[in-house]
């Protein structure tokens, strides 16, 4: 196992050297929560959960890799959570210019790439590494099947022990509970209830008892990988008038899933879902939330909407949350090179009827 990620490191400084030589930078400085576990193949830097960066960086020039982390940080990263393909610059918690001062020396105060751009020297990163970054190898492929599993069974646990007469904060804390003890940093866990379902796409979970039905959206991160994934639980029964609702959304999603083959761009699936929301007699669905787009080391890679241009290719995860008020539905897929999605973040365990072809979430009925 070792030894498979210290290759798979190699082979991404491998990918970092060759822009380095492209575009003239003298070294690429990773900041990013998302840039450094790619580089690293799934460490972590990451204290506060929240934060878009860590408590350590890379850099990396045309011979060697560094990690710079604070004498705090440096014993743990090296014991619990670095590759080997990595050297280590310790400095002062207290005195972040010498960190500045050997990114200098190191650089010789050339044109530095970086994915958060905070210095004049630094340029943002070119094109070809974004992609390289959305594009899982094999080894990627292994962890992603591993978080989106585990993700998938904490939701189907704790949406089966559900009461209505939890609050949303309960069935959001379940979830985080379940998704910690699996391992997974519960990044979003979104909740909505009886009362607030139909009214709000983005439902943060409050102190209200959920009632007779509830959303339960899972933003689950491992190894740096994200499954994300929505499911629904009804007590007793479903009204009819609410089955509709799922069943067209589900059939909106798989325009989009349809389209999810290597060579079309993002804003093709964006009107494809939009054309789709039309048909069912929803012309406006498209405007009250976004549609989902790619994934893996972010949430959404790039949010799909009617200006990205950007190419889905072989071995790229997307993840679409097509919904209507009162109805959504969202797993993670990757595209193969044949053309065919893999769920990810599908559960034999949780009901589902098939769809264009494959098994989709049904709510559940407790």
């Amino acid at each position: 196992m070792i030894n498979s990620l210290n290759a798979e490191v190699d082979c991404k400084l491998e990918f970092i050297r060759k822009a380095l030589i492209e575009t003239g930078a003298t070294a690429l400085r990773l900041r990013g929560t998302d840039w450094f576990a790619w580089a690293t193949a799934g460490a972590s830097h990451t204290v506060l959960l929240t934060a878009e960066t860590g408590v350590a960086e890379l850099l990396i020039a045309a011979d060697t890799a560094w990690v710079l982390t604070d004498e705090i940080e440096a014993q743990r990263l090296q014991d619990e959570e670095l590759p080997a393909n990595f050297q280590m610059h310790i400095y002062p918690w207290a005195d972040v210019a010498k960190r500045e001062a050997f990114v200098k020396e190191i650089t010789g105060g050339g044109n530095v790439m970086s994915d958060r751009p905070i210095h004049p020297q630094e340029t943002a990163i070119v094109t070809s590494l974004q992609s390289r970054k959305q594009t899982m190898m094999s080894s990627e492929l292994e962890r992603y099947r591993r978080v989106g599993r585990l993700a998938s069974e904490a939701m189907t646990e704790v949406l089966s022990a559900a009461k209505p007469e939890w609050t949303e904060y309960q069935l959001a804390g379940a979830g985080a509970e379940a998704l910690w003890a699996r391992g997974l940093h519960p990044a979003l866990t979104l909740v909505a209830g009886e009362r607030r379902l139909p009214l709000y796409r983005h439902a943060t979970a409050t102190a209200e008892q959920i009632g007779k039905q509830a959303m339960l959206v899972f933003c689950a991160r491992g190894n740096g990988l994200y499954a994300n994934l929505t499911r629904f639980v009804y007590f007793g029964s479903i009204e009819k008038q609410h089955s509709e609702l799922h069943r067209q959304v589900r059939e909106i999603e798989a325009t989009a899933l349809d389209l999810c083959r290597p060579g079309v761009s993002l804003n093709a699936v964006y009107y494809t879902l939009k054309q789709a929301y039309e048909q069912h007699g929803y012309p406006q669905a498209i405007r009250e939330h976004h549609q989902g787009g790619t994934t893996g080391y972010l949430a959404r890679e790039v949010v799909a909407n009617p200006a990205t241009s950007d190419i889905l290719a072989a071995n790229m995860a997307v993840a679409w949350n097509p919904s209507l008020s009162g109805a959504k539905i969202e797993d993670t897929f990757v595209i193969g090179s044949d053309g065919k999605l893999e769920n990810l973040t599908f559960d034999p365990n949780w009901p589902s009827v098939e769809v264009s072809g494959r098994l989709r979430p049904v709510p559940k009925i407790v």
